[in-house]
């Protein structure tokens, strides 16, 4: 079937990477390139296109290629549909006509069709790849299989790449995936989970586009170029705001069941935008060319992120979604989503370089035009008395400017009341020549600019990464934890707000227009146009917070955003009761995704909680080092304690690396945190313990058939979860019971199955933990959402 046709693979790699990764890219042999949802949308528009380009700038000799499209349809039918896509791949302008119809045709003797459904189908694919190697008695590069597929299929098709097609050894496999990669941290995780049962860490490229995208791709080279103009003024002490804007004139008639599941924030605000955010404000890397180094200084960033609650975020949503979503999910007249299409965003980095500088992110559908760009405004201390047009007094800026707007194409934009940008000769130019334009409030000519030579698709440029083994511009499993992190705590915030409701294109108007005070962002407008129908029914807001009975005790009830409100004033309540008494307040926490948005509360609304006075200890703990995300510890240390001042030695973490290993029994890892409490906590008695409620009625890392009541008088143990990590550490019902306060926090529509059957259960702690949670002298209290209580 295929025919050898060469391909040079020793340009790409000179061009970056580690060492490890140049010497496997340049190994010769055959490469398989299979591209899975072959005769999609993308494949269509852009994959086949892409591999076709990289195949013809490397056709001169090293390595062999074959192209397989696969899909859930059989042959037979999905045959014609596939060479008619890849029929309509085409050639660069400087290719003669000539020299591109025999590049074509080369390029669709290598290429085939088949079904790929069941494991039956790859195993099949991979006895063709074999008996291809076999019969031409080359040696075998690499397989590369790109998912072009709904994320729901990634876990499947990895178990079958993985049980039936991995090369030999000494090839390499790469496997391609498209976001989204997950709908929240907790799904984002589970699907880390079971990717990593499958492949490894380096075989997975988890692509973001626009990470392709030749001003993006530019940001970090643009900064390291320009270090000696840029080190005095990329601080908090010349930089106004940065400004991070994707606007988009279109709707998304057609794409609205995907759409209405995840809005604009999920869609490209966690991932597009919040990749550029971290390309503008990471420490640079010393070497360029290091992997993991680049993505060990994105990671810094999250870490150093304020937390970003409800008063960082406004939403809206175009006026036509409502009737869009009631056709293509045939719903009835009165529904109403909630799904925002628009929304603004502020952020802020608790680190000295960038401190008070606000960050902005905005993305929306059905707006005046089609842009996307990155600014940077910078202070100008220059006052013009007379001359107001002098260019000194004129904004001074830099403009990643990704394409498209008045400028047309993708530039680099420097006002020229900053400096000279570095121009390398190769791959950018200078344009000197320019149409009558404005940029962001200044005239084409008040800028030096800068584009690329020759304009390339984002995609191409991805591939070509993929190739050359180059992971730079993918996105690793710890950064895109770390993103989820960052914003599923404002999503779960947002669940339930109505989103501004805007006309669409130019009639929007000044409707969002923005106002930033402080940390919090608003519209700068109050006029609120809501329809007559979105208002009919119970709303939101007709719901305050309700107290009641929950299983004989306190309830406290209300949506999430009011519910956590509450809670965070009742803790600061008890701390201020506990200071004012005996002059410290003991604060125990547990781990899970439920207190994120508690954490963001507290950090960011409670400056006048205690924190001095205040020892916080943890309810229990994953054995994994504190270094990573899985970590209890790691995930309060981010989103809270980092943020305020609470005195080092306030904090206690349980000991669950000891001795350079994790959890084990000699270690008395248990034994050393029991100490600690009866030595600092009086009577053993925290002031409050806040917990959670697992899916399967576990509390704390206390689970079914564990049998905790068998644990005695031990204030904590070392417990066995029936999910990875297994081996937890967690206080016991010893430690919890005799607390003046505990507190259960149980949130989200996931959850309304377990509260009902809790209404009913009788104790019975040892196959429902939670229900041992009967303090001795203090009070229960339940925090239940309505979500959670009403389903």
């Amino acid at each position: 079937m295929f025919v050898a046709v060469l391909l040079l693979l020793v340009t790409l790699s000179v061009q970056g990477g580690n060492g490890e990764e140049k010497a496997e890219a340049q190994r010769p042999g055959h490469v398989s390139v299979v591209i899975v949802g072959a005769t999609g949308d993308l494949a269509k528009k852009y994959l086949w296109q892409g591999f076709f380009e990289q195949y013809v700038n490397q056709v001169s000799g090293g390595n062999t290629f074959s192209f397989y499209g696969g899909g859930l349809s059989p042959a037979s039918t999905a045959t014609p549909v596939f060479f008619e896509i890849v029929q309509a791949v085409s050639c660069s302008k400087e290719t003669s006509p000539n020299r591109c119809a025999v590049l074509k045709e080369q390029f669709l003797r290598l290429a085939e069709y088949r079904q790929l459904k069941t494991l039956e189908d790859y195993q099949e694919l991979a006895k063709n790849i074999e008996k291809e190697l076999q019969q031409e008695g080359i040696p075998e590069a690499g397989r590369l299989f790109y998912l072009s597929v709904p994320a729901f299929a990634y876990a499947d098709i990895a178990d079958k790449i993985n049980n039936s097609c991995r090369p030999a050894s000494g090839a390499w496999l790469r496997v391609v995936l498209e976001k989204p990669f997950g709908h929240d941290f907790r799904s984002a995780q589970l699907l880390a989970s079971q990717l990593g049962s499958s492949l490894k860490d380096e075989e997975m490229f988890r692509i973001d586009h626009y990470l392709g995208k030749q001003v993006v791709a530019k940001i970090l080279p643009f900064r390291v170029e320009n270090k000696k103009y840029l080190d005095p003024i990329w601080n908090k002490h010349h930089i106004e705001r940065v400004e991070i804007v994707l606007k988009e004139t279109l709707d998304v008639k057609g794409r609205i069941p995907f759409y209405d599941q995840y809005g604009v924030i999920r869609d490209v605000m966690q991932n597009h935008l919040t990749e550029v955010m971290t390309l503008l404000t990471m420490k640079l890397p010393v070497n360029m060319s290091s992997t993991e180094e680049v993505l060990q200084n994105k990671l810094q960033i999250f870490s150093n992120l304020l937390p970003i609650g409800k008063n960082q975020a406004v939403t809206g949503q175009y006026k036509a979604y409502k009737t869009s979503v009631q056709q293509e999910m045939n719903k009835t007249n009165d529904h109403v989503s909630l799904t925002p299409t628009f929304a603004a965003v502020l952020a802020h980095i608790d680190e000295a370089q960038y401190e008070g500088v606000p960050i902005i992110l905005i993305s929306g559908k059905m707006l005046d035009e089609r842009v996307g760009y990155a600014r940077i405004l910078f202070k100008n201390t220059v006052f013009c008395l007379q001359n107001h047009n002098s260019v000194h007094c004129k904004p001074k800026q830099i403009v990643f400017h990704f394409g498209h707007g008045q400028l047309k194409y993708p530039a680099i934009l420097v006002s020229k009341n900053l400096f000279k940008p570095v121009l390398k000769e190769g791959q950018w130019k200078e344009v000197t020549e320019h149409t009558d334009v404005d940029v962001l409030g200044l005239p084409i000519s008040d800028y030096y600019v800068q584009t690329p030579s020759e304009n390339r698709e984002a995609y191409s440029e991805l591939i070509s990464q993929i190739f050359a083994g180059r992971k730079n511009s993918f996105i690793s499993a710890e950064n895109l934890l770390a993103s989820w992190g960052l914003w599923t705590p404002l999503l779960t915030s947002l669940a339930g707000s109505f989103p501004r409701i805007y006309p669409g294109g130019t009639d929007n108007g000044d409707m969002l227009d923005l106002r930033v005070k402080g940390k919090d962002i608003s519209y700068s407008s109050e006029v609120v146009i809501i329809s007559a129908d979105q208002m009919s029914g119970t709303s939101a807001k007709d719901f305050q917070v309700m107290q009641g009975k929950f299983r004989s005790a306190a309830m406290v009830s209300a949506w999430s955003e009011e519910l956590v409100e509450r809670l965070a004033a009742d803790i600061q309540a008890s701390a201020e009761a506990a200071v004012r008494e005996g002059g410290v307040f003991h604060l125990a926490l547990s781990g899970g995704s439920s207190p994120l948005a508690l954490f963001h509360r507290l950090a960011l609304h409670h400056f006048s909680f205690p924190w001095r006075d205040t020892h916080v200890w943890m309810v229990d703990e994953r054995c994994v080092p504190p270094t990573e995300l899985e970590s209890n510890f790691h995930s309060l240390h981010d989103h809270l304690l980092q943020h305020v001042r609470i005195p080092y030695f306030n904090i206690h973490p349980m000991p669950v690396q000891l001795n350079q290993r994790l959890c084990v029994e000699e270690d008395a890892g248990a034994l050393l945190y029991e100490k600690e409490v009866r030595k600092l906590v009086n009577g053993s008695s925290f002031h409050f313990v806040l917990l959670g409620v697992g899916y399967d009625g576990h509390t704390a890392s206390l689970f079914p058939d564990s049998k905790v009541s068998e644990l005695g008088d031990r204030l904590v143990a070392l417990t066995e979860s029936p999910v990875k990590p297994h081996q937890r550490m967690s206080l016991t019902f010893s430690a919890i019971n005799p607390a003046r306060t505990v507190a259960l926090l149980v949130m989200g529509k996931g959850k309304h199955e377990l509260i009902t059957q809790l209404s009913r259960m009788k104790d019975n702690p040892d196959k429902w933990p939670v229900t041992g949670v009967k303090p001795d002298d203090g009070k229960l209290v339940w925090y239940i959402d309505y979500d959670a209580l009403l389903g």
